[in-house]
């Protein structure tokens, strides 16, 4: 029995990066043989093995043969006399198909029989064999890779494969689950925008997210987007989310903030009147058919309707912005209204040449909340009730009390700012 350390371990520590988690395979055992020595199995598609002590995977080497269209289609063969090549080339690409001994350091004992240091050098995804084109999950895995090494090119040969993949309709057999999977740790890389192009190049974004494919090539206007594309624009405002280190659920209200411009009428362009409601719609249609977590849904939403009026909030006189507040749900939410705040922002620095722009209308909504947050509204409710007021009337009374109380932070003006 002979154990490796494979995939991203050795790829890390090639790269000089940190080493989060390790897998192990297993050359030689039989699962009898595993368990004997105190493993616990764990496994169900395949045969995973708990440490006895670090509790770490160890996964017999396997191979496996496509039966069926999708990712699940596969028979898997796992016995001694799979040797740790044929393990290695059933993985998707040559930088994540390498070996080494448990105890190894730099490249000592390296197992490469693919070119993954090469590959490594080289700066290139490439995939390992021609088995790459039986699971569809891999061209989704490729992008999110993409999206973290965001210096590494696609082999030319490996994204012509993806591509006859997708147009052999292995990508609409992936199931809602997985994409979702994929996507969101697509989105928390360090450069989300390479995932949507590597997708988009290959034709599987239109088929996952046509929502968000169409909005390549969609004018607005230059004096407020210089970039002017909007695929462009949402590209620059995924990279910035990063960049401000924003949480999934951001990301995800980032991807889907301006799905409307896509349905805008040739005739009205570059101008998109109504975009943000079409946003909205589109938006419940994408987490419906993806399963996309609740907390991300509604985050998503919020940012959709709102973020125009967000934008122009400096606009806005005290009793509109209590308006707003109340749609976005603030006075119950305030850390998902901090949210909603930050892909604004991301939005706003996601345009050409506003990269390091300020974006006060962050501050002056903190502040206008806080304010409003401070007026006591049981006694407010109190008050009007003895002057006779009910129901929808004592509500009206406390609106005017946080927006008195905004216009009075604000320096008595009439604006937010």
């Amino acid at each position: 029995m002979q154990v490796y350390k494979v995939g991203g371990a050795v790829r890390d520590a090639l790269l000089g990066l940190p080493v989060h988690d390790t897998d192990w395979v297993v050359v030689g055992a039989t699962p009898e043989a595993m368990e004997a020595d105190g493993y616990l199995p764990v496994g169900r598609d395949f045969p995973v093995f708990l440490h006895p002590r670090s509790r770490e995977e160890y996964a017999l080497a396997r191979t496996e043969r496509k039966t069926a269209r999708g990712y699940r289609g596969f028979a898997v063969q796992a016995a001694p006399e799979v040797t740790l090549e044929e393990d290695l080339a059933r993985r998707d690409l040559t930088v994540n198909a390498m070996a080494q001994p448990p105890d190894a350091v730099g490249d000592a004992g390296l197992v490469d029989p693919y070119g993954g240091r090469r590959d490594l050098e080289g700066r290139v995804l490439r995939h390992v064999t021609d088995a790459f084109r039986e699971d569809p999950v891999r061209i989704l895995r490729l992008a999110r890779f993409a999206a973290r090494f965001a210096d590494f090119t696609v082999a030319p040969e490996t994204e012509a494969l993806m591509r006859a993949m997708v147009d052999d309709g292995e990508a609409d057999a992936l199931v809602p689950e997985r994409v979702w999977q994929e996507l969101a740790r697509g989105l928390m890389e360090p450069a989300p925008s390479r995932m949507l192009e590597v997708l988009r190049r290959c034709g599987a974004l239109a088929r996952l997210l046509p929502e968000v494919d169409r909005l390549w090539g969609v004018p607005q206007r230059a004096d407020y987007h210089p970039e002017v594309d909007t695929g462009v624009h949402l590209a620059m405002v995924m990279d910035m989310s990063a960049r401000l280190q924003a949480p999934l659920a951001v990301r995800f209200a980032c991807l889907c903030h301006d799905l409307g411009k896509g349905t805008t009428p040739a005739d009205v362009l570059p101008r998109h009147i109504g975009h943000e409601q079409r946003s909205a719609r589109l938006l419940q249609g994408v987490c419906e058919r993806l399963r996309v977590p609740v907390e991300c849904r509604e985050l998503a939403d919020v940012v959709a309707r709102e973020h125009g009026n967000i934008h122009r909030s400096g606009e806005l006189n005290p009793a509109a912005l209590v308006r707003l507040l109340d749609r976005c749900d603030a006075w119950r939410r305030p850390q998902r209204f901090e949210e909603v705040l930050l892909a604004c922002e991301c939005d706003a620095r996601g345009r050409g040449g506003k990269e390091d722009a300020p974006y006060p209308q962050r501050d002056r909504l903190r502040a206008a909340l806080q304010a409003a947050q401070a007026v006591d509204t049981a006694a407010v409710a109190a008050q009007a009730a003895r002057e006779g007021a009910r129901g929808p009337k004592i509500g009206e009374r406390i609106q005017q009390a946080r927006a008195r109380a905004i216009g009075a932070a604000a320096g008595g003006c009439t604006a937010a700012g």
